[in-house]
């Protein structure tokens, strides 16, 4: 946040001073994060085209029917005017799903990277815990401009060490329930829980990192202020 921006100039978004945001300012909630109603019907349909064309056209006419409804819901987004990374994102993801199905001969073979993200990420964010330099307040203080000054504040560090704990705990969850899954053969309970445990749990998880955010965000400004008032 630059502090040469003129109040006049921002209308209802303004900032006031140190970087926190006017009273008019519009307040994202978790969805609005994750894309709104919106991005839960876009990650949702690839998987479940997938799994209903497997069931009735076979492993090659659900690839090609997941990489079609992926293609559909990038032109809808260009066509609509979303950003266009979430799209080409979620194009990507598809087909690299589809890759691996295809390659391992197997439907379950399409959450297989998925799964292996999981535990990838988990274990990056446990590591960030580990080093004292929790994801969460960094991922935090990179968007919004605060940078790292809750480094410095134990208080601070220790709501961002809960909240990356959370996603930690997130990421570790669906590894466990869906590599189970995975060795069990269950490709319908496998997208079901594809589904279950993503955006809905991860919206559990940021509500965590913006307690987190705003809590830490209240007392360095109280820290900041603290000299003037003496």
């Amino acid at each position: 946040m630059t502090a040469s921006v003129h109040p006049s100039r921002t209308g209802t978004g303004a900032q006031e001073p140190g970087g926190t945001p006017g009273k008019h300012a519009k307040q994202q909630t978790a969805l609005d994060q994750l894309g709104g109603p919106a991005g839960l019907v876009y990650t949702m349909l690839p998987v479940t085209a997938f799994v209903l064309a497997n069931a009735a056209l076979g492993l090659t006419g659900a690839i090609v029917t997941a990489l079609g409804a992926g293609l559909a819901i990038t032109v809808l987004r260009l066509v609509r005017k979303e950003p266009l990374q979430p799209a080409l994102s979620g194009l990507f993801g598809v087909a690299v799903a589809a890759f691996v199905a295809w390659k391992t001969g197997s439907a379950k073979g399409y959450f297989l990277l998925g799964i292996w993200s999981n535990l990838a990420l988990g274990a990056f964010f446990l590591l960030s815990v580990v080093v004292r330099r929790p994801l969460a307040g960094v991922v935090w203080g990179a968007l919004n401009g605060t940078g790292t000054a809750w480094l410095r504040d134990k208080p601070s560090r220790r709501a961002y060490d809960i909240a990356t704990l959370t996603l930690t705990a997130v990421f570790a969850a669906r590894f466990v329930v869906q590599q189970w899954l995975y060795d069990e053969d269950r490709t319908g309970w496998l997208a079901f829980a594809k589904l279950a445990m993503g955006y809905p749990l991860l919206a559990v998880a940021l509500l965590v990192v913006l307690w987190a955010g705003r809590s830490s965000a209240k007392r360095l400004k109280a820290k900041a202020a603290a000299p003037a008032d003496r």
